[in-house]
């Protein structure tokens, strides 16, 4: 198994807004944009040098939930085939995709696609899922969630693979003699596994290839960083692992507007210190997260960013 990205450099990729608007981090021109802003803001980091653009998943969102988390959750193998057809370079990476509302196959014939599409640019990160409406609409158990999970990876992990005809056999699933065209671009397409908590940070140390780690602050990513290590190391598995991070939210400049007392403000060069850091606890790539206003001073922050701020990541 390859990396995804070069070992020893720091790589910095965004979630990609419009397509999920919870209140947490989605900002208020963006309930008015349109799938051309959407669009815009795909290219200006696929020019800028993003390692990737990222999509969340949800299939509904029950009426209690709606206030903080909104109802608008784009569908992630719809957005990412989108974003396939409109750029070039970046990685498409879904984070987090709920596997285990789908049955595998269906994944696979979604994802496999979507890589085949893309010329093998697809990055495939995987959780368990947090609403129990959204589980219980759909028949599957929500109790049980992280053990389909870990089924429904391994599954995939069959049903991506280089064969037409792939087989698996477990407890929920099991197919033999179902062929699906067409395979991948990449010959194993690359897992990241999201969530902090122990079941989360041990399914990405045993069955990913990457971590995506869930808000956690800087100060918690070492001792995790350590316990995937452990584990890895405990279960025999070897090959290379790619540590994540979400970094505070940024502003490339001085902003002459409030953008949040934890927001990182300021010149390239001080930002860029900052943010070496995480490659100091061990962290291989980061999400970044621009305040805005509107489309238009976000695609110039991404632009900046990519200027002169990346550039610096790595001296």
């Amino acid at each position: 198994m390859a990396r995804v990205f070069a070992e020893g450099r720091l790589v910095y990729g965004m979630q990609l807004p419009i397509q999920s608007q919870s209140t947490i981090y989605a900002e208020p021109w963006e309930a008015s944009a349109t799938a051309a802003d959407l669009a815009e803001v795909a290219r200006a980091a696929d020019r800028a040098g993003f390692g990737y653009l990222a999509t969340c998943d949800h299939v509904a969102i029950p009426r209690r939930l709606a206030g903080p988390m909104s109802t608008i959750w784009y569908d992630p193998v719809a957005t990412l085939s989108f974003l396939t057809g409109i750029t070039e370079h970046v990685r498409l990476l879904s984070h987090v995709a709920i596997l285990g509302l789908r049955h595998p196959l269906i994944s696979a014939k979604q994802y496999a696609t979507v890589d085949h599409l893309s010329g093998g640019r697809l990055v495939l990160g995987v959780g368990a899922g947090h609403v129990q409406e959204e589980f219980e609409a759909l028949g599957v158990d929500f109790a049980r969630r992280g053990a389909v999970l870990d089924e429904t990876l391994d599954a995939l992990r069959a049903a991506l693979g280089p064969e037409e005809y792939p087989e698996f056999e477990g407890e929920l699933f099991s197919f033999k003699d179902l062929g699906q065209l067409p395979r991948p671009a990449q010959a194993r397409i690359p897992v990241w596994v999201g969530g902090s908590s122990p079941a989360a940070v041990r399914r990405a140390a045993v069955r990913g290839d990457g971590w995506l780690p869930q808000g956690d602050p800087r100060e918690a990513l070492p001792a995790q960083i350590a316990r995937i290590k452990e584990l890895r190391a405990a279960a025999g598995v070897d090959g290379p692992f790619e540590f994540g991070a979400i970094t505070e939210a940024l502003y490339v400049g001085e902003p002459g507007w409030d953008t949040g007392r934890r927001t990182l403000t300021g010149k390239a060069g001080a930002l860029a210190e900052s943010l070496r850091a995480y490659r100091a606890l061990g962290v291989d790539q980061i999400q970044v997260r621009f305040r805005s206003r509107d489309r238009a001073e976000l695609t110039d922050q991404i632009t900046a960013f990519g200027d002169e701020v990346g550039p610096l990541l790595n001296d």
